[in-house]
């Protein structure tokens, strides 16, 4: 029987069961932490939030996801009905399927490519256009600005993004999601974020810390959220670019802003905290069984994945919303300078200071 998952079709059953146990950690992930999100907004809001549906209303969005399945799915009239349908389809797709490189644990990853970065990096660069066609078929003003809003909105902080990665690579050497958690072991002295290297890479803490500031920001940008979340200004643009969308494919563009909010925090938790290690040296996992080590592992990678999350929930309740040329001017002229002087500042610690 062993010989047999090393076939074709035994590596291929393998990988669709991960990916399906992946794809349904994830979902199940979204339902709670959407409930746990807007006990968060209540709570700051002096509310009780949701409270009915099962033990503390933990069921809530499973309530939701009934009413969604079961109201009558509307097509505007002059919407294209094809494009329409596709939109919502396409986000879902590619927020789930961004995932597959994401390191979970020791040995717990989809797929271990040597350039995980890349591959998240283009599959976040296309989720803009499931927003940019949900908004031109729709035949309606409304959305179709804030489709052009969200597609201005991301390509722009993508940039800094784009520049805040580069500065990991450099420290890392690697461009394998995999390699550059492992590098981050024996402690949070080692972890990116302080200039993974130990007492003598904390010279890189002065970039690299800015770098996770300015990474975390532009994920609430990039994601749609607030208070960058002009693409669906309800003040301005009713709902935006979904503004004409109920029913399942509501619920599809939804799940996909969600998900997108847990990956994000699951690659700030990568790149800069270390993943799945712990804040200190962890000798004691020495001839501890592998299904052990990793579970240690991932209970710390969700940790902190939890963490980031309830912090982008926290600025979500308690930060007003930007204007338009404010969120523009931060990422053009703000962001975008001091993430290529902190590219060319870890050029030079990485040359002259931490080369060994």
């Amino acid at each position: 029987m062993t010989d047999f998952w090393t076939t074709p079709g035994g590596w291929t059953l393998l990988t669709l069961g991960q990916i399906l146990l992946v794809t349904v950690g994830i979902l199940l992930s979204c339902a709670f932490l959407i409930w746990g999100d807007r006990k968060l907004f209540a709570g700051v809001q002096m509310r009780k939030g949701p409270n009915v549906v099962g033990p503390f209303g933990l069921l809530q969005s499973f309530a939701d996801l009934g009413k969604f399945l079961l109201k009558e799915l509307i097509i505007p009239a002059g919407a294209d009905k094809f494009v329409f349908l596709l939109a919502p389809l396409i986000s879902v797709t590619l927020a789930l399927g961004a995932w597959a490189a994401i390191p979970l644990a020791p040995h717990w990853i989809v797929s271990n490519i040597n350039v995980g970065i890349l591959y998240l990096f283009a599959v976040s660069s296309l989720g803009v256009y499931g927003i940019i066609m949900g908004g031109w078929a729709s035949n309606s003003k409304y959305p179709f600005l804030g489709a052009l809003r969200s597609a201005a909105q991301m390509i722009s902080y993508e940039v800094s993004i784009g520049f805040v990665i580069v500065t990991v690579i450099l420290l890392s050497g690697s461009m394998n999601l995999d390699v550059i958690v492992q590098k981050q072991a024996g402690g949070f002295l080692n972890w990116n974020v302080l200039g993974g290297a130990g007492p003598k890479g904390l010279i890189g803490a002065v970039v690299m810390i800015p770098m996770a500031v300015i990474f975390f920001i532009s994920t609430l940008a990039e994601t749609n959220r607030p208070p960058f979340d002009l693409p669906e200004a309800e003040s301005e643009l009713v709902a935006g670019y979904q503004v004409e969308y109920g029913s399942t494919p509501y619920m599809l563009f939804y799940l996909a802003e969600t998900s997108n909010i847990i990956l994000m925090s699951a690659l700030t938790a990568t790149l800069f905290f270390g993943g799945w290690h712990a804040p200190w040296p962890e000798g004691y996992l020495k001839g501890v069984s592998p299904l052990l080590v990793s579970l240690h592992g991932f209970f710390f990678f969700a940790i902190k994945t939890l963490f980031f999350f309830l912090l982008n929930g926290m600025v979500r309740a308690v930060v007003p919303r930007y204007r338009y040329d404010q969120l523009m001017r931060l990422g053009w002229k703000v962001f975008l300078p001091t993430s290529l002087a902190a590219v060319a500042a870890m050029g030079l610690i990485r040359v002259y200071w931490l080369t060994p």
